[in-house]
């Protein structure tokens, strides 16, 4: 078995879904999940991108589908988490008005980084490092920063955080440990970029959202495909078997060999 395969055996990626089986499958999982645990909803993280638009559709379907089976309350809590001002953040407002989510939340998240960032480099200076937390170090710690808010609003409120990691971002290791990648559900997981995209347009998502340009947008101007040197076309396309340049398909697989970390349990002994 080549190394293409073996990848995309062990991210579960199908050549092609059925957008509407997908939701069906996914929204079930949610409802299971949010039963077994006794949690009274989810959380879902809207940051006005497509991944986090079609897995609030997904979790808005779910506690919607539980309401009305068991006569409970059972909601989904929308929240926003810009870094100080968010060009974009009416996205996220438009993402939760057209999902109909009657529960949302903002949390801004400048004041806690930037105290967070200040403690470090007063650290670093201790062992005679003068300088700057670096730009992708302090993009981490927004991600982490939002991570701590949900799950402390999660905790407070009974609910499960839904994170919006999928095998696109898996595959390059694209994503912040203990930030972003960190959840208690992944209901995109086996997913591409593009498969995303099909089941975002089923859920009713607006094209505004679905043709956005991806970002993580922990900087200002960063650009996913920019950034990896892929693009998602090429990273669909390898994900979903078919054959890409060969110069692409070693750099995913570098990505992929590099960052196993994130992907794999914390060694132990």
């Amino acid at each position: 078995m080549g190394m293409q395969q073996e990848i995309i055996e062990a991210l579960g990626v199908k050549p092609s879904i059925d957008a509407d089986e997908e939701i069906a499958a996914r929204v079930e999982f949610l409802k299971n999940h949010v039963k077994s645990s006794r949690a009274t909803g989810l959380l879902i993280a809207i940051s006005g991108g497509l991944d986090s638009a079609a897995a609030a559709g997904l979790c808005k379907r779910a506690t919607d589908e539980l309401t009305q089976e068991t006569g409970m309350d059972y909601m989904t809590l929308g929240v926003f988490q810009p870094y100080g001002e968010q060009e974009d953040i009416e996205h996220s407002y438009e993402t939760a008005r057209s999902l109909g989510l009657t529960h949302t939340v903002e949390t801004n998240i400048e004041d806690t980084v930037d105290e967070i960032a200040l403690e470090v480099e007063h650290g670093m200076r201790s062992i005679g490092q003068y300088r700057h937390l670096s730009i992708p170090g302090k993009g981490n710690v927004k991600a982490r920063a939002r991570m701590v808010m949900q799950y402390a609003l999660s905790q407070e409120l009974n609910l499960l955080v839904v994170g919006t990691g999928h095998a696109s971002e898996a595959v390059a290791g694209f994503y912040t440990k203990w930030g972003d990648g960190a959840a208690d559900l992944m209901p995109l997981g086996s997913l591409t970029k593009r498969q995303i995209r099909q089941i975002a347009v089923a859920l009713g998502i607006p094209d505004s959202i679905i043709n956005k340009v991806p970002t993580a947008g922990l900087w200002a101007g960063q650009n996913d495909e920019e950034e990896l040197g892929v693009s998602y076309e090429d990273n669909c396309d390898y994900l979903e078997g078919k054959a890409i340049d060969s110069r692409v398909q070693k750099r995913l697989e570098s990505y992929f060999m590099k960052t196993n970390h994130k992907r794999n349990p914390i060694p132990r002994i």
